[in-house]
């Protein structure tokens, strides 16, 4: 897949002039790259596109939403209440890869939002891209459904999230791959992602008055 050509990204946002990470702090796994792309991870629910936009304003880098990488099939699927299977998940995944592989090849850090259930889908993103992170959320199915009920207006059903409880695969934790409390505020969970990951910019922190 890394010889695909780079597609745009699409409802890319950028909160700020992009920074680039401090190589390693006390108590974080050490970073040696110029950038890093971060993968917020979970089921439906568990508020990775809440906490990914909390970690790319804090760091001033571009963050992109999961939802904006399916294609429409998947998402005229979904709104059917049909759940995606290995196949219709492919060129999602190859959207997001190529997403991570253009920001890579420009030099930049960015965050994006991918449920990355199984660990097959893992290898895929994080394999050969050393610079890759994956912040993953843990959630219960009680809160997960408690959200959902809370939703307005999203696609997401019950038996869509129901589906992905079936299939989810929880990860173990590696250097690229670090397990959050989805249960915990998004300021909190998003402040822990990036100490934990060493992420930390000083030029971000005093943007954000920290």
């Amino acid at each position: 897949m890394r010889g695909r050509s780079p597609r745009a990204a699409p409802r890319l946002s950028r909160p700020g002039p992009g920074r680039r990470p401090r190589p390693g702090s006390e108590g974080t796994f050490p970073l040696c790259f110029t950038n890093v792309i971060v993968l917020v991870g979970g089921v439906a629910g568990c508020g990775k596109t809440t906490v990914g936009a909390i970690v790319a304003r804090r760091l001033h880098w571009p963050v992109c939403d999961a939802d904006s990488f399916h294609p429409p099939e998947n998402i005229a699927k979904m709104r059917a209440g049909v759940p995606l299977t290995d196949a219709d998940r492919g060129p999602w995944l190859a959207a997001i890869i190529d997403w991570m592989d253009a920001r890579d090849a420009a030099g930049e850090s960015a965050v994006a939002g991918c449920s990355a259930i199984k660990q097959r889908y893992r290898d895929e993103l994080l394999d050969g891209r050393p610079g890759a992170r994956l912040a993953f959320l843990k959630i219960s199915r009680e809160l997960a459904h408690e959200r959902l009920a809370a939703r307005q207006g999203h696609f997401f059903t019950a038996q869509l999230m129901d589906s992905q409880f079936a299939a989810l695969e929880l990860p173990q934790e590696t250097g690229q791959v670090l397990m959050f409390d989805a249960a915990q505020p998004a300021d909190q969970i998003a402040g822990e992602i990036i100490h934990r990951f060493g992420l930390v910019a000083e030029a971000a922190e005093r943007a954000d008055g920290a």
